[in-house]
Formats: C-alpha cells, structure tokens, sequence
C-alpha cells in the first residue's frame, strides 16, 4: 500500500463579483492520513441521527440543523490533531476583472492554495503521493474548461515530478468531503461575518489562513 497523503478541499462564498456577491471566497484544505480518525465518530453520529428520526444522508454545514451542526463541530474539534487545516482568503472587490472569468478565477485560486500546501504534505520524502480529492467542480456548464485549466496552473505551480492527482467527487460520498465542508464554512463566516464561535473550535488545527491580495501569510504553527 502506497504512503500517501489525503487532501480534501471546499471553498464558501460564491463567484458572484457583483455589489451583491459574498465579500469574500474561501478555499480550504484538510490534510489527513488513513485510517482517518474523524470518520469513524461521524458515521456513528450519523447512525445516531437515522435512529433519532432524520433523514441525515450526510452533513452539509450551512443545511444542517443547529444541533446537528453543534455536535458534527465536537466531533471534528475532539479529532484536530489528526488534521491539518491550511486556507486561501480572497476578498473579492480586490480580484482583478480578467481574473474574475469562470475558467480563471478557481484554478487559480486553487493552484495557489495546493502550491502551499502539497510540497509540506510531501516534506521530508514520507509521502509517496499526495491525492486531492475536492467537491464536484462548482460550475457545471464548464466543467471541462475548468478541470483544463487547474491542470494548466498546476503544471506551472508545482515542482516537475511532484506526484499528485486530482479527483473531483460528490461530498456525500466522502466524509473527508464533509468535515473540509464544515471547516471552511467555520473560516468563511469568521472572515464574512467575524462570527468566531466554530472557528475557535477547529483553529489548533489551522495552519494557515493566505490572504492572497494582502502581504503575509498568517501561520499558527
């Protein structure tokens, strides 16, 4: 069995740049490695929902209800020191308009964030391969454009030889999917709504918060 590291990404905030669109975008990554401590304790939780009366298929962070979303929290912050949590910031007024187009702005934006982050994963040669599993890309009429494109910006990020690969999966099939999900929405709001409460929970596992148009990175550790 190949060593490797486990990278699951989300974002929060929309790609609406209009007076009307969020303030901020948003994307996370949760590094893990098997067996996945966290995964265990969510399916138990989720067992515990059906056997209570809801219909919980699987945790959606801004959906799910408040006592749901409470206890899926614990359940992550009883885990952290299993995860490691790094996160790109756009405040999105400052993007510039070519940048703002559909098949540029999440490649990259995402190429950003996995240039950080990949090469620590793979620091020190005890990772084989580092394997990235992200939701559904989010804009569906030009899906291919976009996977291109993370492929392009990817190939001028990244060290020649790095081995990685890139999967595009529903977040109800992974709960790595799911804990990334309630993670960024924690990061989101702190940034949006400077509501702190979640994100005070999950940020022993924070790393990094990179606010791409501003200089610094803050780092935690």
């Amino acid at each position: 069995m190949a060593n490797c590291a486990y990278l699951f990404l989300d974002e929060a905030g929309n790609f609406d740049f209009s007076p009307t669109g969020t303030r901020y975008f948003v994307l996370t990554s949760v590094a893990t490695r098997r067996p996945f401590p966290v995964h265990g304790s969510l399916d138990d939780y989720k067992h515990d929902c059906l056997e209570f009366g809801l219909d919980a298929e699987y945790f959606h962070c801004a959906d799910d209800n408040p006592r749901v979303r409470s206890r899926v929290f614990d359940l992550i912050a009883a885990n952290v020191g299993s995860l490691r949590i790094d996160c790109l910031v756009v405040e999105k007024p400052k993007t510039g308009p070519a940048l703002r187009e559909d098949k540029r702005f999440y490649p990259e934006m995402l190429g950003h964030l996995l240039k950080y982050v990949i090469p620590r994963e793979m620091n020190g040669g005890s990772v084989d391969e580092v394997i990235v599993i992200t939701d559904t890309i989010p804009i569906q009429k030009k899906r291919q454009a976009v996977e291109k494109a993370i492929k392009g910006a990817l190939a001028t990020m990244l060290p020649p030889g790095m081995r990685y690969r890139i999967l595009h999966h529903a977040s109800r099939s992974h709960y790595g999917l799911q804990v990334a999900d309630y993670c960024s929405w924690a990061v989101f709001r702190k940034w949006q709504k400077d509501e702190t409460g979640y994100y005070d929970l999950i940020k022993p596992a924070i790393c990094s918060e990179f606010e791409i148009f501003r200089s610094g990175t803050r780092q935690y550790y």
